[in-house]
């Protein structure tokens, strides 16, 4: 009976206009989840709140040796309106999107200009008033009319192409981004770091090449949690001023100027021997920077030449950054270099459990891939005292697959609701799931890894057969992403 009326209230406000959120909880249920074992206790002595499917962090605060620097960076220099200039840049980084090929461009301009010659020929016509025997000129305009055809698309490539420039970073700009970036970007790279370390504990690596190094922040990241093996870190960066800057927050406000850690290099080009090569090899919000496709194509070629062990790829959680690392899998994952230097496989590791097309690159809906890491900011007076970075990355593994389980990501917040949880999948088979998980169905262990689990944790569920998201729930997704 209780049944009945829930069924009843559920139909009946199905007519209201509330009645998208109720489908939305109706919309997919996954029918047949198991978890992991569940004829022995898999969770163990653990408790649902680190199960093995954890993998967020709650707060990533910079080390405090490196704050201290920043702050006396600040507090020395005499550049005005700081607030207002970083806030600009974080602004300008963030919307930032990929330079258009000159294909591209060139079809773009091609279908303004047949779309602005045929208003001009129609206005021709019910200007001149043309019979039927000028239909021969229809095609065609006078020299002072395709002159003014040229200019007029021109002018709305200018109103509606992004102009992509290429950063220089100065002293200035080098300075502005180390207050605007270094703490998001240590961020998001120290969640990528820690999925490593949490699913191989063994993985001790000695070398560390990154690409686009900035501030260093990558450096100090990997220090931070493998610092007793890593003697080598390799910082990249075409910017002398921003290597400058990187090398003088690794020395510190100690009076000898040492390092704070040792085995630290900076240098403007990567190495040259595709024989020289890293354990852990990371680019971080740097791919962007580079001032076209095939650039893009032959730079994440070289850095996975140079990958002994793992690649690391971290860009903005926007649309332009999940494709930019997309795109890079494809790279990496069809073997697109001519010479192979290295026999053995690649394979992601995270964030696909696949390594199938991505279900969210939809051609009629494109939605980023994204997650969301808390950090302490630098303590400056405009910083609140928590701070979110919104984030995508991909993790690529040389050499044979482990034999781990391909529990499935979740991709958004988890809705936890009375006796039941929403959670959004993306599965081992590249489909998107929406399932919604009770202890009836799906057993207690499960449900309560479930409600403790977090947006681009795994969840310790295998066998999904299950529907994928209906036409509603995508909707709502979509207006989630935006």
């Amino acid at each position: 009976m209780a049944a009945a009326r829930h069924l009843r209230r559920a139909c009946g406000t199905l007519r209201t206009a509330n009645s998208f959120s109720v489908f939305r909880g109706l919309a997919t249920v996954i029918p047949k989840v198991s978890q992991v074992d569940n004829s022995s206790d898999f969770l163990g002595k653990i408790p649902h709140r680190k199960h093995p499917g954890i993998l967020h962090l709650k707060s990533v605060r910079l080390p405090p040796e490196l704050v201290e620097v920043a702050r006396f960076l600040v507090a020395e220099s005499s550049m005005r309106s700081l607030e207002e200039k970083t806030k600009s840049l974080t602004n300008y980084l963030w919307s930032r999107k990929r330079p258009l090929e000159a294909e591209e461009l060139r079809r773009k301009a091609h279908q303004v200009e047949q779309k602005l010659r045929e208003e001009a020929v129609a206005y021709a016509r019910q200007k001149d008033a043309l019979n039927s025997l000028d239909e021969v000129a229809l095609n065609s305009l006078d020299e002072a009319a395709e002159k003014k055809l040229r200019q007029n698309v021109l002018n709305v490539l200018r109103k509606t192409t992004y102009h992509w420039e290429a950063l220089e970073y100065t002293e200035e700009l080098s300075f502005l981004y180390m207050v605007a970036r270094m703490d998001g970007v240590f961020a998001a790279v120290s969640r990528a770091f820690h999925e490593i370390q949490k699913r191989v504990p063994d993985f001790q690596p000695h070398t560390l090449l990154d690409f686009g190094s900035g501030t260093s922040a990558v450096s100090w990241a990997a220090h931070g949690i493998w610092g007793k093996t890593l003697t080598e870190y390799m910082n990249i960066d075409s910017s002398a001023p921003m290597l400058a800057l990187a090398e003088k927050l690794m020395r510190g406000l100690s009076e000898d100027q040492q390092l704070c850690f040792p085995g630290v290099y900076f240098r403007q080009f990567l190495p040259v021997s595709p024989k020289v090569k890293f354990d852990l090899v990371v680019s971080a919000f740097s791919l962007n920077e580079l001032p076209g496709h095939s650039q893009r194509v032959e730079t994440v070629q070289t850095l996975w030449r140079k990958t002994d062990g793992f690649l690391v790829l971290v860009e903005n959680g926007t649309k332009e950054g999940h494709q930019m690392l997309m795109e890079a899998r494809d790279v990496v994952l069809k073997g697109m270099d001519k010479v192979v230097h290295d026999p053995r496989e690649a394979h992601v590791f995270a964030p696909c459990p696949h390594h199938l097309p991505c279900a969210r690159l939809s051609p009629d809906r494109p939605l980023p891939c994204n997650f969301i890491q808390t950090y302490v900011p630098l303590p400056f007076r405009w910083n609140p005292d928590k701070k979110e970075e919104k984030f995508s990355f991909l993790i690529l593994r040389r050499g044979p697959e482990e034999s781990e389980e391909p529990w499935p990501r979740i991709t958004q917040p988890v809705l936890c609701r009375p006796r039941h949880v929403h959670v959004h999948l993306c599965c081992a088979d590249g489909s998107l799931q929406h399932a919604v998980v009770t202890p009836k169905k799906h057993g207690r262990d499960l449900y309560r890894c479930a409600r403790k689990s977090h947006c681009g944790d795994r969840l310790p569920v295998l066998n999904l057969a299950s529907e994928p998201a209906s036409e509603a729930e995508k909707a709502h997704t979509d207006k989630d992403q935006h």
